[in-house]
C-alpha cells in the first residue's frame, strides 16, 4: 500500500502558504514597495534598512521578498534571518551575526553581480542596548559585504547610532476593508464558507494584524464555516475578554486567581506578555476607574521592564499584585 506523503508546513499554515513572494504582492504598503524597488535598481548603492510599524503588517515578508528578488536563486544561502526576541543578547550578535557578516567573498562566478549578503534581524527592539551597540559596530565593519534589514515594532527602542545608519521605512496599519477582503479571498481559495459579520469580528479582535487575522481564520475554519460563533471560539483562548477577566479579578483583590488565569493564558495558550499589556491598557477604560492615570503609568512601567529584558512571568505577576493594590484604593 503506497504511503501518503506528509504535507509541508507551508501547506498546513495559511500564513506561510499564502505569504507573498514578490514585492508587488505585499498588502497595503504600496509607497514602501515602490521606494524599495527604486533602491533595488542600484544594488551596490543600497543602504541598510530599518522597517518599523505594528505587528502583522508585512515588515518581515517585505524583507524576504526583497532578499529573494535581489539575490536570486541562492537567496536562502545568502540571507540570514534571526529573531532578536529569541536571541537578544551580546552572544547572538557576536557569534551568529558577526560570523555571517564576516564572509568577504560571496560571488559564485565571474558573472555573479551580487555585492553583498543580507541579514534580516526581526524584533530588534527586543535587543538590549548593549547588544545594539555591538550590532552597530558590526554594521560599520561589514558594510562592504553585508546589508542589514532591521525590523522593529517600536522605533524609539532602537538606539540612535543604528537609526542614523539606516534608511527608515514606516509601515502603516492595514485598513479594515483591505484585511477583510484579503480574508474573504483566502476563504474562496480554500473553499470555505464565511459570514461577513464573522470576518469583521476577526478584524476587530486582531486590531489590524493581518498575520494574526489569518491564523484566527484558519483556526475557525477547522470548526467548519467561518461564523461568528466559530471565530469567538477561536478567540476565546487568547482574546481580549480573557484579559479583561484577569484585570477584574486582580482589581477586586483576587490576586491568586488572577495569577493562575494569567499563567494559563500565556503558558498554555501562547499570548505574549506584550499583547497582554496591550489588551490590559485597552481594558482600563471599560472599568471606569476613578484614577485611570495610575493604571496607565503602571502599564508603561512594566512595558518598559519587559522591553529591557526582565523575566516576563515575574514582571506580569508583579503587575497583577500592583493592580490589586490600586483596586483597593478605588
Amino acid at each position: 500500500m503506497p504511503q501518503v506523503e506528509a504535507k509541508n508546513l507551508s501547506d498546513l499554515m495559511w500564513v506561510e502558504k499564502y505569504r507573498p513572494i514578490k514585492l508587488d504582492d505585499i498588502v497595503n504598503q504600496k509607497e514602501i514597495v515602490e521606494s524599495l524597488k527604486n533602491l533595488m535598481k542600484e544594488p551596490a548603492e543600497m543602504p541598510h534598512l530599518l522597517f518599523t510599524g505594528p505587528a502583522g503588517v508585512g515588515k518581515t515578508t517585505t524583507a524576504l521578498c526583497m532578499s529573494r528578488q535581489l539575490l536570486g536563486e541562492e537567496w536562502k544561502r545568502d540571507t540570514l534571518e534571526l529573531n532578536a526576541s529569541d536571541e537578544r543578547g551580546i552572544k547572538m550578535v557576536r557569534e551568529r551575526v558577526k560570523e555571517f557578516a564576516s564572509v568577504f567573498k560571496i560571488r559564485t562566478s565571474e558573472s555573479d553581480e551580487r555585492k553583498f549578503r543580507i541579514i534580516i534581524l526581526d524584533e530588534a527592539d527586543e535587543m538590549t542596548s548593549e547588544a545594539q551597540t555591538a550590532l552597530r559596530r558590526i554594521i560599520e565593519d561589514s558594510s562592504e559585504t553585508t546589508r542589514f534589514v532591521i525590523i522593529c515594532n517600536y522605533l524609539s527602542q532602537i538606539i540612535e547610532p543604528i537609526q542614523s545608519r539606516c534608511a527608515i521605512f514606516r509601515f502603516k496599519r492595514i485598513e479594515k476593508e483591505i484585511i477583510e477582503n484579503h480574508l474573504k479571498s483566502l476563504c474562496k481559495k480554500e473553499g470555505i464558507k464565511y459570514d461577513d459579520k464573522a470576518i469583521s469580528q476577526i478584524f476587530e479582535s486582531t486590531n489590524g494584524d493581518l498575520r494574526h487575522s489569518i491564523n484566527i481564520l484558519q483556526t475557525a475554519s477547522v470548526m467548519g464555516s467561518i461564523t461568528v460563533s466559530n471565530v469567538l471560539a477561536s478567540l476565546g483562548l487568547s482574546g481580549k475578554s480573557k484579559v479583561n477577566d484577569i484585570i477584574k479579578l486582580a482589581m477586586s483583590g483576587k490576586f491568586n486567581e488572577a495569577r493562575i488565569k494569567l499563567l494559563e493564558l500565556t503558558a498554555v495558550y501562547g499570548m505574549s506578555e506584550f499583547d497582554f499589556l496591550k489588551y490590559a491598557y485597552e481594558a482600563v477604560y471599560a472599568l471606569k476607574l476613578s484614577h485611570p492615570e495610575d493604571f496607565a503609568s503602571l502599564i508603561a512601567e512594566y512595558d518598559y521592564r519587559l522591553t529591557h529584558g526582565s523575566h516576563p512571568e515575574i514582571q506580569l505577576t508583579a503587575f497583577l499584585a500592583q493592580l490589586s493594590r490600586i483596586g483597593a484604593k478605588q
